[in-house]
């Protein structure tokens, strides 16, 4: 079971094209987490899909549908992993589901107004699209990268993601304020045809990683249908080696905290600056500072991390955080928003990105799919919490800040246990585990 064994590394590893490529995913489908799910959906959700005069209720299914998605994601995450690693099908479920998230997101553009419950079932099956595709596109960093340029190459696609999201963003922005310029109708026929360029966008710079990338092959080939077979029962077994790697599995349950606070408020601030009555136009500019502030801040957060170590960095950002919620919470000014965006942008990649890599650290290379499945279901899960926690306390109480407020719990219990996680173990076993 476990064993002393070296941290080989392929030639192919570290390679600038190979990496490059892998990042450019990141590039490719962060459309969707900018124009889709942190700014264009909600904001149409509560104006043009659903009730515009009943704000409350529509947090409250906005939060229920990302939480769908979530759940979704959460309950065959692990088991995807497992089958994937089992037979060396990685990047084929990459792109099963970098092919749903393309469809469905190209599908809004189609969907009117009113037609709330058509908007959710195409906003969900899309959402499913971009994360379960994530389990596959992060468990491939360990084919491209060595252990010594993990943390580098981790930032760097999150940087990639800011920057090639924020830039589609910006021209999906101006087509929304200027669209005579553009030659669109109205804004509202602008918005439509966003969510149409996301998915050419999301298709087309996703090629590079299909055709460069080379996917570390398993000891042994398994057909797709050995795969499925041996899924479950390989599921229970990393079940068990999570809980024999405990620094692992401490890890995901901080992760499991703190990183749903961080979804809760890319997914809902819109919402919540919207709800407070601040101007659609506005809501979308913070949002533009967001991507370009966090694309540099990604890259040299990770430098800090080398310095003050990967732990210590995090715990910083999710301090950042929690004071981040409390600002929120009595925000009454569009300045008040523009500054806790430029915030966000300072911690939001390092918090993604140095997460990632330290988890990177602490697992078998050898089984990273199927461990990544259980990260990326960790993160999900938590996702079901948050949304619908402060939807259901902003329908309960009548009041939104009290909603986007309980969100600080989720930080705070994240970095308590975080403090616990022993980075010079976990490396030790992660090393040592066959």
């Amino acid at each position: 079971m476990l064993k002393n064994k070296q941290d080989n590394t392929s030639p192919a590893m570290d390679n600038k094209k190979t990496v490059f490529s892998w990042a450019l995913y990141d590039w490719a489908n962060s459309s969707f987490a900018t124009t889709v799910m942190a700014g264009f959906f909600p904001l149409f959700f509560k104006e043009y899909w659903a009730d515009p005069s009943n704000h409350l209720g529509s947090t409250f299914y906005l939060g229920l549908a990302n939480s769908t998605a979530s759940i979704i994601v959460a309950v065959i995450s692990p088991f995807l992993g497992a089958v994937a690693d089992r037979g060396s099908y990685r990047k084929k479920f990459l792109f099963f589901f970098a092919f749903l998230g393309i469809v469905m997101t190209g599908s809004l553009w189609m969907v009117h107004s009113g037609q709330w419950q058509i908007a959710v079932f195409c906003f969900v099956s899309a959402t499913i699209g971009f994360s379960g595709g994530n389990v596959f596109y992060d468990s491939l960093i360990t084919d491209v990268s060595s252990s010594k340029k993990m943390d580098f190459t981790s930032s760097l696609g999150f940087a990639m993601g800011y920057i090639g999201g924020g830039l589609l963003f910006t021209v999906n922005v101006l087509m929304f304020l200027k669209p005579g310029f553009f030659g669109i109708g109205d804004g509202a026929a602008a918005i439509r045809l966003s969510f149409l360029s996301v998915a050419l966008w999301w298709a087309i710079f996703s090629i590079p990683l299909f055709l460069f990338v080379r996917e570390r092959k398993g000891e042994q080939k398994y057909s797709a249908l050995q795969s499925l077979q041996s899924g479950w029962v390989q599921l229970a077994g990393t079940m068990r080696e999570i809980r024999h790697l405990k620094v692992v599995g401490t890890f995901l349950l901080s992760y499991w905290l703190y990183i749903d606070g961080v979804d809760t408020i890319i997914r809902m601030a819109v919402d919540y600056g919207k709800s407070l009555n601040f101007e659609s136009g506005s809501l979308i500019t913070a949002l533009l500072m967001v991507q370009f502030i966090a694309f540099p801040a990604a890259l040299v957060y990770g430098k800090i991390s080398e310095r003050v170590g990967v732990k210590r960095a995090l715990l910083f950002g999710i301090a950042a955080y929690t004071a981040i919620t409390v600002g929120a919470s009595f925000m009454y000014s569009t300045w008040h928003f523009y500054t806790l965006a430029a915030m966000i942008g300072l911690f939001q990649g390092g918090i993604q990105a140095l997460s990632r890599s330290l988890y990177t650290r602490i697992i078998p290379k050898n089984k990273s799919a199927q461990f990544f499945g259980f990260y990326n279901m960790m993160g999900k899960v938590a996702a079901v919490i948050g949304p619908v926690l402060m939807g259901t306390i902003t329908l309960v109480t009548g009041n939104i800040r009290i909603g986007i407020v309980s969100i600080i719990i989720l930080f705070i219990c994240g970095g308590m246990v975080l403090t616990r996680v022993d980075m010079q173990e976990g490396e030790k076993m992660a090393r040592e585990y066959l």
